[in-house]
């Protein structure tokens, strides 16, 4: 009996670190780690000895016999690596023997904890980006760890950025979570760098400062109409289901029958699921009572995802979409409004490309309609849908005080007329509510130098561009893209980068001691 990797793998590698077999890929130092969707189990070379499901911090690997209903495609899709793409591991470790990882040689350029007397760190943010630095900084150094974190509770967008129904992925804040607890780690929640204390005193108090505070904002559509209200951001309506504190339970209305959803992105596909999930299936899970209280009484029974690009372009993972097929009570729909759709559909159909790196190939089996949009949603028997039309990005938002359509674009091959919207290849698509998931966006850091364009800090391998001694780490760094495995390379190069200049004497001394920290923090918060 074999292994597979499901949904919800983070690709954080944890797994492929146990492996006794290497039949784990692509694995870090291969060139497709870090660009693919999950990582893969060689079915081949798999000895079911369950190391990569013990190791695992999102309960993603499961045996194949014991998959569910809903999981077994996933069996197929880490077999397909192998057939196509990956490398299988019988051949990768071919010359270094059946069961064991091939050993290079030995490296020496790993800056050592003797190198360097104990630093003071301090890292603002506890999300994933700032718990893997600390982690790495724990294990691997005598560092002393300042956690810092603006908001009452720490996690970052583990707690308020995960959909409660995920709560296998929820489950890595656990991991993250027991070094809040390390005897060299001191942790300051509701602190706001920038309005409790500033950037330099922050400084002052240590050796070096990690800001891991991600990307707090939104990217705009920059239409007419954007600010009515009825139109939010996507992570708007996902801090407000996650019980953020900055969100009013009462900043979303679920009064409409029809929501728009500008993207299909993960985060896209995780508010068009909550919004047309069962609420008693909710009921369990770590969402808001004010939230679960509101879908109760939702009159919202279809979600329309709007795409700019076509199926096979589509923005969010094929395990994501593979999992909404499966959602009980919800039918799925593609608007065949553009000939371009079923062109795209039919061909990833014949050549059979239907597993998740193939996402065109997961519509084969939704049905295609030209939908009606000047009728109320097609839906019957208590069921709720969510209708994807790609080939389409909005125009303008409509309504006299609040949101009452959506125009949008028409694609080739739509001859049904221009209807309510006056103008050949426009149409208007009636909606209380539309959401903007178009993407994250980071937001300028108090006393940090910062590029409006990619909407991160400057840096050089974490390195902030003329701040010595201060350093970036995740989405800030990067931009907000990668999952949250994507965090443990970025905060080794940022810890690396750090170390390497403690050891060159590169970071300046701190003036005020870790106990004259910890009473202005009381003091200020």
């Amino acid at each position: 009996m074999t292994f597979a990797i499901t949904q919800n793998c983070c690709t954080d590698a944890a797994c492929v670190a146990v492996c006794p077999v290497n039949c784990i890929h692509p694995t870090p130092g291969e060139r497709d780690f870090g660009t693919t969707e999950t990582l893969y189990i060689d079915p081949g070379a798999c000895i079911d000895c369950g190391a990569c499901a013990d190791a695992c911090p999102v309960d993603a690997v499961h045996p194949v016999a014991e998959l569910t209903p809903a999981q077994q495609p996933y069996a197929g899709i880490n077999a397909a690596y192998f057939e196509g793409t990956g490398q299988p591991a019988s051949e990768a470790g071919a010359d270094h023997g059946p069961n064991f990882h091939a050993w290079g040689a030995p490296s020496f350029d790993r800056v050592l904890p003797a190198d360097f007397a104990p630093l003071r760190v301090a890292i603002v943010g506890t999300g994933p980006a700032g718990m893997y630095a600390a982690e790495d900084l724990l294990l691997h150094t005598r560092s002393e760890v300042t956690l810092v974190d603006r908001l009452p509770a720490p996690g970052g967008l583990i707690r308020y950025g995960v959909a409660p129904d995920h709560p296998a992925t929820k489950r890595i804040g656990e991991t993250f979570a027991r070094f809040h607890t390390h005897p060299r780690v001191r942790l300051h929640l509701g602190l706001d760098v920038g309005t409790h204390i500033t950037a330099d005193e922050l400084a002052a108090h240590h050796d070096a400062v990690i800001y891991a505070v991600g990307a707090a904002s939104d990217r705009r559509l920059g239409i007419p109409g954007e600010d009515l209200p009825g139109s939010i951001a996507a992570t708007t309506f996902v801090a407000w289901y996650n019980a953020h504190p900055e969100v009013a339970p009462d900043a979303v209305d679920l009064s409409s029958d029809r929501v728009v959803v500008v993207g299909n992105g993960n985060v896209a596909l995780d508010v068009a699921r909550i919004l047309v999930s069962d609420p008693d299936s909710l009921a369990g899970t770590a969402i808001a009572g004010h939230a679960l209280e509101e879908l109760r009484r939702s009159k919202v029974r279809e979600v329309v995802l709007l795409g700019r690009r076509g199926p096979e372009h589509a923005a969010c993972t094929g395990t994501e979409l593979l999992a909404l097929k499966n959602l009980p009570g919800v039918d799925l729909v593609v608007d065949d409004h553009d000939a371009r759709i079923g062109t795209a559909i039919d061909a990833a159909g014949a050549a059979g490309a239907a597993g998740a790196a193939h996402k065109a190939g997961l519509f084969q089996d939704v049905p295609r309609e030209a939908v009606d949009w000047s009728a109320p949603p097609r839906t019957a028997g208590g069921r709720r849908r969510i209708v994807f039309r790609f080939h389409s990005e909005p125009l303008a938002l409509h309504g006299d005080g609040h949101l009452r359509a959506v125009r949008v674009t028409s694609g080739a091959g739509d001859a049904r007329g221009a209807g309510e919207a006056g103008e050949a290849g426009e149409r208007e698509i009636p909606a209380g509510l539309a959401l903007r998931a178009i993407g994250y966006r980071g937001v300028p850091q108090a006393g940090l130098p910062f590029d409006e364009e990619s909407g991160t800090v400057p840096h050089e391998g974490g390195r902030v561009t003329g701040r010595p001694g201060t350093y970036v780490v995740g989405w800030i760094k990067r931009g907000p893209s990668g999952g949250i495995g994507t965090n443990r390379r970025c905060a080794a190069e940022t810890v690396g980068t750090l170390l390497a200049d403690a050891v060159a004497g590169r970071l300046p001394a701190p003036t005020g001691e870790a106990r004259a920290f910890r009473r202005l923090a009381r003091r200020r918060r």
